[in-house]
């Protein structure tokens, strides 16, 4: 497993320690000691021309006088020397580098022209770099211990990566003293060339790796963050502490929406979506890293608390109860053993009251009782000390109970002096203590709502009741004409009519350079009307007291006019006044909402939702995504409002239509997908009523695109340029085209007309249905780096799928796992094939180099496609398989086809 030469950073046959010294107190010297001490087994080379022999090996005064290879090299010397010793490891073939030295960019424009060599002479070379400026990286496994750490950690199986070597260094002593182990301890300092992203993909593909835990203060390839996170979180919970979260970036925004949307509100927003879960203090990283390493993760939320005092458990259940979960209700059976074996005056329910009188017997057995209920996903015992407590016998007689339970266990043995005992015999059996119920129960909701957002993320969203149409050449137009004007800002009858391109619905609108023009405009609609100022210098209308609303006649609407121009010029005497719009005056809504989006420098456009209306920015009640949306997506961002519980209705107000506001949002995502150039869109308010929905105010902010559609984006949208018509044998038509998250239904059907032998030979075992996950997997894919085509039959009234060809491309981008189904009423009709060429011509043209399968000797149909195709085919002795493999370098075209 290279991931871009990753392997040769963790898992070097050899280690060349540059800066290497004997002088106690230098890094030189704590790297050699610690690779020594850590029991590192492969070869170990000392570079320093001081010294002619350190710690009995002997150093040689070059790199390039060492003569054997050299996989990973660690530099301790100051930075100002790392390009010329970058250089000598380009000669030598050094493989990877861990490059200690502080002084780059941190220190200004000369610590960055130094990064700037570093960075080209490594990347010249194909040297993976992690730092500079960090405190370098352990391995359980090899043993290595490449760091100037006072420790080596405990081998485990969680991963810690942090930007910050003092946070390293503070969780590493932490986790040597409540008996934590890591599989990987990493400072990446300051991401020269390895980052989040590289390492969350390489730790994320390694099986002794279970949990990966990140320190962030800032990202740089956020396209490639997102894409590994959204991969590996679906099987490996990611916990992240990010700092900075700093309200500077909403400063200079313009709209409601720049302001509201802030750069920590993104971050949460993108964490969100990929899959990660966020805490917000170190000792919260800390607790959520205890259970995660110790204990299995929770299925659910059924919590039990058991506790030898009333205090204790009510605290636990508040806890609880903060974050919206109650104590498991428990199971009938459950109760009626309590009821046997426990006092008369027992709290009778969860949390399990046992009484300040409890010995160990008591608390034994009720653990035996509580671990059997059926609904069970979690147990905290905790005690406080007593007279008649005694907390270290208890510890002794509960690790014996809790080896290879099913569910997270985890200890309150809440005091000091007189349970410290017990805590330690807890730390040894790989039991979770903690202080408080408090911060037990917030590991524990940590790991359950790591869960519950997996599963929404993976919900099937639903289709809409028709597919939206976009006017995308209208839009376009729209936008470069007032670009081409030099304009920023369009006015409101622009961004209407942009709304309406994209099928967003808008009060009818028209703007009026004069006061008698704007009293025919008014005759036209009918009174009453209202009257704003129009003008691309005046963004927040009501600031200016450029509003006139319930004009009722001509008279009414000429004062307005001359009321509104007069305002404007005593608001902003430079502003480009174009007159006013007249619109209908709207009828009290039963709901104003704000609808938005701003372009983040980093996450690209943002998704914003919320309550409007004039009071937006001091009640707050909104929530951020990162487009592309669909409905199960825009229904999870109105839900994270308040508002929501209004919009389903209450009271004497009806519910809203939110599978109208659902569309609203995905139209709003689409038009930030296809024009880069919106910089900020702000609809507020968006009036809904049992009639509809009505955007009545628009701003638009607008620049020149610096990269195309969707290289905007950190989430690839759907590409529709990868949709193709094709003919099959027998002139049977098929629509080629990407999988979308709403196909899952398409992909059920045809699962069921599946023969058990293609099921078999897909699957390698029987399945009787296919798994709510395995869907969520076909279905909801990495664009970036997987490849998905579905055959679609459109000839009937609807869609029916009748084939699946799938390409599973590893992080490294070089090689793909394909994979075909095909329904067995039209196998033998060339489905397979059209599928397969298609997706190996998008293969191609994404970069990969080969591509590769796994196929039964008995698929006879598979290994003839794979021989016409051209792939290599080798049988694997003993498995009764083929491994096919197809260099995509021998594949050209030939008017659209693949030849070989």
């Amino acid at each position: 497993m290279s991931i871009y030469n990753l392997d040769k950073i963790f898992q070097p046959a050899s280690v060349a320690v540059i800066g290497a010294s004997p002088r106690e107190g230098t890094i030189g010297s704590a790297l050699v000691k610690n690779i020594l001490a850590g029991g590192y087994g492969g070869k170990i080379y000392l570079v320093n021309p001081q010294y002619p022999e350190i710690s009995g090996l002997p150093v040689s005064p070059t790199l390039s006088q060492v003569k054997e290879p050299i996989d990973l090299a660690v530099l301790a010397t100051p930075i100002q020397a790392a390009p010329q010793i970058m250089e000598e490891c380009v000669r030598q073939g050094v493989k990877a580098a861990v490059i200690i030295s502080a002084g780059g960019k941190e220190i200004g424009e000369a610590g960055l022209q130094v990064e700037a060599q570093i960075k080209e002479t490594a990347q010249r070379g194909g040297i993976r770099v992690i730092g500079p400026n960090c405190l370098g990286v352990v391995c359980s496994e090899t043993r290595l211990n490449a760091t100037f750490a006072s420790h080596m950690p405990l081998p485990g199986k969680m991963a810690f990566v942090s930007q910050s070597g003092a946070i390293c260094t503070a969780i590493l002593d932490l986790s040597l003293k409540e008996q934590i182990g890591f599989s990987h301890f990493v400072s990446v300092g300051s991401m020269l060339d390895v980052d989040f992203g590289d390492l969350i993909d390489f730790l994320g593909n390694d099986s002794r790796v279970s949990s990966i835990i990140l320190y962030i203060e800032s990202l740089t390839n956020f396209r490639k963050f997102m894409s590994a996170a959204r991969a590996v979180s679906r099987v490996k919970p990611i916990i992240v502490l990010k700092s900075g979260r700093s309200p500077a970036g909403a400063k200079a925004a313009s709209s409601h929406t720049g302001s509201l949307a802030g750069e920590d509100a993104v971050y949460e927003a993108a964490f969100q979506r990929a899959g990660i879960k966020r805490v917000h203090t170190v000792a919260e990283l800390f607790d959520c890293a205890e259970l995660l390493a110790k204990q299995p993760r929770p299925g659910g939320p059924g919590l039990i608390i058991i506790t030898n005092a009333g205090g204790p458990g009510v605290m636990a259940a508040d806890a609880l109860a903060e974050y919206g979960l109650e104590p498991l209700a428990l199971h009938p059976k459950t109760l009626e053993r309590l009821n046997e074996m426990l006092p008369s005056f027992w709290s009778r329910g969860n949390p399990v009251d046992i009484l300040g009188d409890a010995d160990v017997d008591r608390f034994r057995r009720t653990v035996e009782i509580c671990l059997q209920d059926p609904g069970i996903n979690g147990l905290l015992v905790m005690t406080a000390p007593q007279a008649m407590t005694d907390p270290t016998g208890i510890a002794e007689a509960l690790i014996q109970m809790f080896s290879g339970k099913r569910v997270p266990v985890f200890m309150v043995w809440m005091g000091g002096r007189d349970v410290e005992r017990g805590r330690e015999i807890f730390n040894r059996a790989g039991i979770p203590t903690y202080e408080t119920p408090e911060q037990a129960v917030r590991a524990f909701w940590h790991l359950v709502s790591y869960k519950q957002n997996l599963e929404l993320l993976q919900e099937i969203p639903p289709k809409l009741p028709l597919i939206p149409q976009y006017d995308q050449d209208q839009a376009r137009e729209i936008i470069s004409r007032v670009l081409q004007e030099g304009m920023t800002a369009l006015t409101e009858v622009e961004a209407k009519a942009l709304l309406a391109a994209y099928g967003i619905p808008v009060n009818r609108t028209a703007g009026a350079a004069g006061a008698e023009e704007a009293v025919r405009l008014a005759e036209e609609m009918g009174y009453p009307v209202v009257l704003k100022i129009l003008s691309r210098d005046i963004l927040h209308k009501t600031d200016a007291h450029g509003v006139e609303l319930n004009l009722q006649g001509a008279e009414d609407v000429r004062q307005a006019f001359e009321r509104l121009q007069s305002r404007a010029r005593a608001y902003n005497p430079q502003a480009r006044l174009e007159g006013v719009t007249v619109q209908p005056q709207m009828r009290r809504s039963d709901y104003e909402l704000i609808l938005g989006s701003k372009k983040d420098p980093d996450f690209g456009p943002v998704i914003l939702f919320g309550l409007g209306g004039i009071m937006t920015e001091v009640l707050k009640d909104h929530a951020v995504a990162l487009p592309p949306l669909n409905r199960a997506l825009a229904r999870h961002l109105i839900e994270n409002t308040r508002v929501y519980k209004l919009l389903k209705g209450y009271r004497n107000r009806p519910p809203a239509d939110l599978v109208l506001l659902e569309e609203i949002l995905i139209r709003l995502s689409q038009l930030v997908t296809d024009f880069p150039e919106i910089t900020e869109l702000d609809i507020n308010p968006l009036i809904l009523d049992a009639d509809g929905a009505w955007a009545v105010d628009c701003r638009v902010l607008v620049q020149p695109a610096v990269c195309p559609s969707p290289q905007h984006l950190v989430i690839s949208p759907y590409p529709n340029q990868y949709e193709k018509t094709l003919v099959c044998r027998g002139g049977l038509a098929i629509l080629a085209r990407p999988v979308k998250p709403e196909d899952a239904p398409l992909l059920e059907d045809l699962f069921r007309v599946l023969s058990a032998r293609s099921i078999y030979y897909r699957f390698f075992r029987p399945l009787k249905e296919i798994p709510p996950e395995l869907l969520a997997r076909f279905t909801q894919i990495d664009y970036d780096r997987d490849i998905v085509l579905v055959a679609v039959d459109q000839s009937g009234t609807g869609e029916r799928a009748l084939g699946v060809s799938r390409l599973m491309g590893d992080p490294d981008g070089i090689e793909a796992e394909f994979a075909i189904t095909v329904g067995d009423p039209w196998q033998g009709k060339g489905v397979g094939a059209a599928l397969l060429e298609s997706c190996l011509a998008i293969a191609r043209e994404k970069g990969f180099k080969s591509v590769w399968g796994i196929t039964l000797a008995e698929n006879t149909q598979m290994l003839q496609l794979a021989k016409k195709l051209g792939f290599d085919m080798q049988y694997e002795t003993g498995t009764g398989e083929y491994r096919l493999q197809l260099d995509l370098s021998k594949v050209h075209y030939d008017q659209g086809e693949i030849r070989c």
